[in-house]
């Protein structure tokens, strides 16, 4: 005669359903992440008491970056020194604020990133900021957000 055995509650954690979802989660973060970055990116100048600038942040606001071997992106397109003028003109013509972000990295040649300021100023810009990153003391940390020198 067979004994039936009556089953009872389980006591493990089933944990396959987490893992899954889990690595789902890692999957869309590792895709999305690059996308989120705007523009290009370049090592910024340190400078000690910068200035704060919320609207460099901002979806529409008008960046141009000059990367360490003299690229220079207007967003995250790449450019020639010849074409900014004109397209910086076509960015800012439809916008109040005409501000214009330049990020340069530390170690571009200083030449190339006059120049840039000299094409963005012949745009007809009222301001221009000049991003750069805060050293960061002994004291306090990091500012945060773009600044400017």
């Amino acid at each position: 005669m067979a004994v039936k055995r009556r089953l009872g509650a389980v006591s493990d954690i089933n944990v396959t359903p987490l893992v899954d979802v889990m690595l789902v989660l890692l999957i869309i973060f590792m895709v999305i992440t690059p996308m989120l970055q705007k523009g290009v990116s370049v090592d910024l100048a340190k400078t000690e008491n910068p200035r704060l600038m919320p609207d460099a942040d901002k979806e529409d606001a008008t960046e141009i970056a000059i990367t360490r071997d003299g690229k220079i992106y207007l967003g995250s397109t790449r450019i020639n020194l010849d074409e900014i003028k004109s397209k910086v003109e076509d960015r800012i013509s439809s916008k109040l604020d005409k501000t214009v972000y330049v990020k340069s990295d530390a170690r571009a040649k200083y030449g190339d990133v006059v120049k840039v300021v000299d094409e963005v100023r012949a745009a007809g810009v009222d301001s221009l900021g000049l991003m750069t990153e805060r050293i960061e003391n002994r004291r306090g940390g990091a500012a945060a957000g773009p600044t400017a020198m």
